[in-house]
């Protein structure tokens, strides 16, 4: 894998560089996002061979499985790399029926916090996003409120937020230092195609402000499908003897050096295409197609 680095600075006393290509764990849980994983086996080998690779950068949440996929890092993984980033995602959780509710009040905020601490065995957690859940009545200057409170704390080394509109990020960047954003984004959904109180919520709105301040866009559902009537992707992945995947990715790492592209799956065989994508070179014909 040969992709260039990417710095992740949030407080200036503690950057990171890492390459620029990680790893997304929600795959690994059971059906729906819950319960353990189909082939346990093979889960524990694709997180170790994301470290044999080079990746340094996995996402991860305790509302996955519940608490699958930190249970799956921690033992596949545990005593991790030094310059391993394990980043987590709080504001959110699972109800016994499978369905998802805000969970972003302060108090549940550290909750959640402390419970990744615990499942992952760690004194702190290099980096955590606040996914802001629409609807939930907390205010989002409350909840990163709480967030930078547990930064200030030693809890979390850098802050980041995820699903966020425009306006959020530059109210979360008043507030104080955003190290990430992981929003929607790929090629099939560069313009948001879910709208909350006319606030769009994808990559494409948040870029330019990440791109001004030095702030990686970490894109999730990147490999959704776009319109079936466009097959510039598959016209470009038949051209170049690759898979539709492995352009999509390609495409995210030449769209901007400030996008970390994190896919997830459950097959070691599509981690190694994954992988492989880093490789790939798009021609600026190539993107001018593509766009």
């Amino acid at each position: 894998m040969t992709t260039d680095k990417i710095t992740i600075a949030g407080t200036s006393t503690a950057p990171i560089t890492l390459r620029r290509f990680g790893y997304g764990s929600m795959r690994l849980t059971g059906e729906g996002i819950w319960g353990e994983p189909a082939d346990r086996p093979q889960a524990l080998d694709i997180l170790r061979r994301c470290i044999s690779s080079g990746i340094r950068f996995i996402d991860t949440a305790d509302y996955y499985g519940q608490d699958v996929t930190n249970r799956l890092i921690q033992e596949a993984l545990y005593p991790y790399a030094d310059d391993l980033v394990i980043c987590t995602k709080v504001g959110a959780a699972r109800k016994p029926d499978k369905s998802w509710i805000p969970y972003n009040k302060p108090a549940e905020l550290r909750l959640s916090i402390e419970n990744n601490l615990r499942t992952l065995r760690l004194d702190q957690i290099t980096l955590v996003h606040y996914r802001q859940m629409v609807g939930s009545g907390v205010p989002f200057a409350e909840a990163m409120g709480a967030m930078y409170d547990m930064q200030r704390e030693g809890l979390l080394r850098h802050v980041g937020v995820s699903n966020v509109s425009a306006a959020e990020l530059q109210e979360a960047l008043a507030m104080g230092s955003v190290a990430t954003v992981e929003n929607l984004y790929g090629h099939g959904q560069r313009t948001t195609i879910v709208q909350y109180h006319q606030e769009n919520r994808g990559g494409e709105e948040v870029l330019g402000i990440c791109e001004a301040h030095g702030i990686p866009l970490i894109p999730y559902f990147s490999l959704v499908t776009g319109r079936k009537d466009d097959d510039r992707i598959g016209t470009v992945a038949r051209r170049l003897g690759v898979s539709e995947a492995q352009v999509q990715l390609a495409w995210l790492l030449h769209r901007s050096p400030w996008i970390l592209p994190i896919p997830g799956t459950s097959s070691l065989g599509h981690l190694e295409e994954n992988i492989q994508a880093a490789d790939i070179v798009l021609s600026a014909e190539d993107m001018a197609y593509l766009d």
